[in-house]
């Protein structure tokens, strides 16, 4: 079986636009991730038991479902609450959403793994519950959060593809437009794969790098 360098060719530009545009979904997926993960991991800790239930209850639907499940559920089950989001929205919600499950343990685990002479210290000068978890536990858990919080990005780009299912013109949704013009799935799929392989592996080492210039406490 011959290889097609030719349709590769042509196809690098095709495939690079839908690259973008997964990059741009992950990217703001993770933004999103970010915030609510971290409001989540903060509600982890709070006094109130209904909170922390609440937060243990988002946790465990997220992490004991497949997130193609999640994907639906944001595209099929939101219009019928009067809710119409594009294609393009509704994957960065979903891929959000997920996000933010994990990221919740992040920041938990990365809030408990801070001393607790640190906390002492705080209320021995008088600060309080919330003061301590913004401006002495998340700033010095920040060094542990972001290796994992890295990893989830990279499952975000990985994940993303499964948006092919609701039509996002994403990486894998255009090898899918090419391959139905062309018929050549060999070519278009290990070219796929090797945007996906270099897309993490540069994330991969950006987690590195970020890591190595973050402060020790």
């Amino acid at each position: 079986m011959a290889f097609d360098w030719k349709l590769v060719e042509a196809s690098v530009p095709l495939l690079g636009a839908g690259l973008l545009t997964t990059l741009k979904i992950s990217s703001l997926a993770m933004l999103l991730g970010l915030a609510l993960g971290s409001l989540l991991g903060l509600a982890s800790m709070s006094r109130l038991p209904a909170v922390r239930w609440a937060v243990r209850a988002y946790v465990d639907f997220i992490r004991g479902t497949p997130l193609l499940i999640q994907i639906f559920l944001v595209y099929f089950a939101l219009p019928e609450v009067g809710i119409n989001l594009p294609e393009f929205w509704a994957g960065v919600i979903a891929l959000a959403l997920n996000a933010a499950g994990f990221l919740a343990e992040t920041f938990r685990a990365g809030l408990s793994a801070v001393e607790k002479g640190q906390t002492e210290a705080a209320r021995s000068i008088g600060m309080r519950h919330h003061q301590i978890l913004w401006h002495v536990l998340l700033p010095q858990s920040l060094r542990s959060v972001v290796p994992p919080a890295t990893n989830e990005l990279i499952s975000l780009v990985k994940g993303s593809a499964l948006l092919s299912v609701i039509s996002v013109y994403e990486l894998t949704r255009a090898g899918q437009a090419v391959i139905a013009v062309h018929f050549a799935p060999f070519e278009i799929f290990v070219l796929i794969a090797l945007y996906y392989y270099l897309t993490v592996s540069a994330l991969a080492w950006l987690s590195r790098w970020m890591e190595r210039k973050l402060p020790t406490w």
